[in-house]
């Protein structure tokens, strides 16, 4: 199931090897993976995620993140990769979308974003970002917002 997030992003639970075909015909043109290896014994490796999108010509990113939390460079690494999309798309996957969600929520506080429209953006494709608020508002606090 892809959720759109904004025009040009997706958020997923687990994606599947047909997940990516199915995004390719949405327009997708990078994948990004946010689940560490080796989670959960029920996930597709990230290696076979990455053979289906480069099969499909899609740019492939993992960008791990544990249910420790986040740090700077996952933040980085998003941006980096987002940076590099053009007029392309992007789909961003974890178990179930939730950290990729809140990833995404921390990189645009970081940008200067307003918090409450990022907030709402999250809360209408299903996501609940209070558990980041605070980090948002001291990361759009040095971004000067």
């Amino acid at each position: 199931m892809l959720i759109a997030l904004t025009e040009k992003l997706y958020v997923a639970p687990q994606i599947s090897v047909d997940t990516v075909t199915e995004a390719a015909g949405l327009g997708v043109s990078l994948i990004i993976n946010n689940r560490p290896e080796g989670e959960s014994a029920d996930q597709t490796p990230g290696d076979t995620i990455e053979a289906a999108a480069k099969a499909e010509g899609l740019a492939y990113s993992a960008i791990p993140v544990t249910h420790a939390g986040f740090a700077p460079w996952q933040i980085d690494a998003l941006d980096e990769a987002l940076n590099g999309l053009g007029d392309g798309k992007a789909l961003l996957y974890c178990r179930s979308g939730t950290r990729s969600t809140l990833l995404w929520a921390l990189s645009r506080a970081r940008a200067g974003d307003d918090v409450e429209t990022v907030g709402q953006t999250a809360r209408s494709a299903g996501y609940d970002i209070a558990s980041i608020r605070q980090i948002m508002d001291a990361l759009a606090a040095e971004a000067g917002k």
